[in-house]
């Protein structure tokens, strides 16, 4: 038997959507996607970067939509794709003499341990190089990191000195002490459906340690929803 879904509310107040994927969203066009959301109160909307083959897809998209930005950038899972080939395109889109002002960020880039899709010494040489990009064009970054604490630690206390502006760790998982270290270095933590999980008390917990200034929502779509709108 289907489950009964709450009513989506409408809210009064401006929302960001500062994570979400629009290229894989297949309930419709990329317009009747975004005009549902617009009629809930979603004015802006970040969509990320995370492979080779979908860079050019955001790019367009931020074209394509006027209140639609981006990011650029290889997500772990896909470091060993990353090439001098990929950042020199990278580079191109977001060198300030060149970059649309829309694409906002280098990313969506990181750490993965729980899948190991990756290498990771290549995750780890992929996502300093990226870092480097978020250095040299002074642009803050989105930064994916799970089961990967320490290195993520270690890796961003070299960096963050060195950012001119720093981002934010999305869809945060980790606990409380790469939580402190990352505000205390400057970033932000998205927080989105995970926080509402049964199984997801260091999530809360985080929540409630961290200056509500410091947390960022996003949806992940289409990844993530939170309950009781899953299934």
């Amino acid at each position: 038997m289907a489950k009964n879904k709450r009513e989506i509310p409408n809210y009064q107040r401006p929302i960001i959507e500062t994570h979400f994927h629009l290229d894989y969203l297949k309930e419709g066009s990329a317009e009747e996607i975004l005009e549902k959301a617009r009629l809930i109160g979603v004015e802006r909307f970040m969509t990320i970067a995370v492979s080779p083959d979908n860079l050019a897809k955001v790019i367009g998209l931020t074209q394509a939509h006027t209140d639609v930005y981006g990011t650029l950038g290889i997500h772990p899972h896909d470091a060993e794709l990353y090439n001098d080939e990929t950042e020199a395109f990278i580079r191109q889109h977001l060198a300030p003499e060149k970059r649309n002002h829309k694409l906002c960020a280098v990313g969506e880039i990181g750490l993965d341990y729980f899948y190991d899709n990756a290498d990771r010494k290549v995750q780890r040489d992929v996502f300093e190089r990226q870092l480097q990009i978020a250095v040299d064009f002074e642009l803050p970054v989105v930064i994916h990191t799970r089961d990967a604490d320490e290195d993520t630690q270690a890796i961003l206390s070299n960096f963050a000195p060195l950012m001119a502006k720093k981002g934010v760790i999305h869809s945060f998982t980790s606990g409380i002490k790469l939580a402190r270290f990352c505000v205390a270095q400057g970033f932000n933590l998205g927080i989105n459906g995970i926080v509402s999980f049964n199984k997801a008390d260091n999530v809360r917990e985080v929540v409630a340690d961290t200056p509500i200034e410091k947390l960022l929502l996003e949806t992940d779509a289409p990844f993530l929803t939170h309950v009781p709108y899953r299934g």
